[in-house]
């Protein structure tokens, strides 16, 4: 099974503001460092549509964003999105359109595109989720090494990425189900399911069925 972990076999960004940061960059860990200065650059250039919330955040249109969520700058919030009670994002993050930034979730330095759900009690740190990514309740991205070393994405081959804190990596239309721990660096492929309650490590193939570290299957 092959373990994909170049941004152009994970993703199709069609998001406009996004495109320039996912071209530039070969594996999608590298975009990680980039987050803060990017968004910082889009939002002084500004978005056709899109209207300032607050210190350098910016929303798109028909976003709604409930009174006791928490948005801390820098961060672009895409049309259509919605920011539920209790969720708080931790400055550095940038969605696409339709995304659901759940309640009781926390979101910090991190890209969803188009139509991510992290609906409820997530924790999405030093990620990047693509488009129709789902995370089920109670999943976690871990993004920090217990010895504190740089994270090592564990592929075909290894990959150090010389950065403390990498979370997940989730292609196009990948869904985790609820209770999920993702370690640093994992990375899941496209249209891959995980069942419920798996703490998972490593790069996992697309187009996949994970029902445990030792039972993956290709879906039929």
């Amino acid at each position: 099974m092959n373990k994909q972990v170049r941004t152009s076999e994970l993703f199709s960004c069609t998001t406009e503001y996004l495109v320039s940061l996912f071209d530039s960059c070969e594996y999608p860990w590298e975009m990680l460092p980039k987050i803060n200065d990017y968004i910082i650059s889009v939002i002084k250039n500004g978005i056709t549509g899109y209207i300032t919330y607050s210190d350098n955040v910016l929303i798109g249109e028909n976003v709604k964003i409930y009174p006791t969520a928490t948005i801390e700058g820098p961060a672009i919030i895409g049309s259509n999105s919605e920011v539920r009670p209790g969720a708080f994002i931790r400055g550095n993050v940038i969605t696409g359109e339709n995304c659901v930034l759940g309640n009781s979730s926390e979101f910090k330095n991190c890209i969803l595109l188009k139509n991510v759900q992290a609906p409820h009690y997530n924790y999405v740190g030093d990620s990047v989720l693509g488009n129709f990514c789902h995370l089920g309740a109670a999943t976690v991205c871990s993004n920090l090494k217990s010895d504190k070393k740089a994270v090592v994405i564990h592929g075909d081959e290894d990959y150090n990425t010389g950065l403390r804190k990498v979370g997940a990596i989730l292609a196009d239309y990948a869904d985790v189900g609820s209770g999920c721990v993702l370690n640093p660096g994992t990375v899941i492929g496209r249209n891959t399911s995980v069942y419920p309650g798996n703490t998972l490590r490593g790069v996992f193939p697309g187009g996949s069925i994970i029902k445990s570290m030792s039972n993956i299957v290709i879906k039929r």
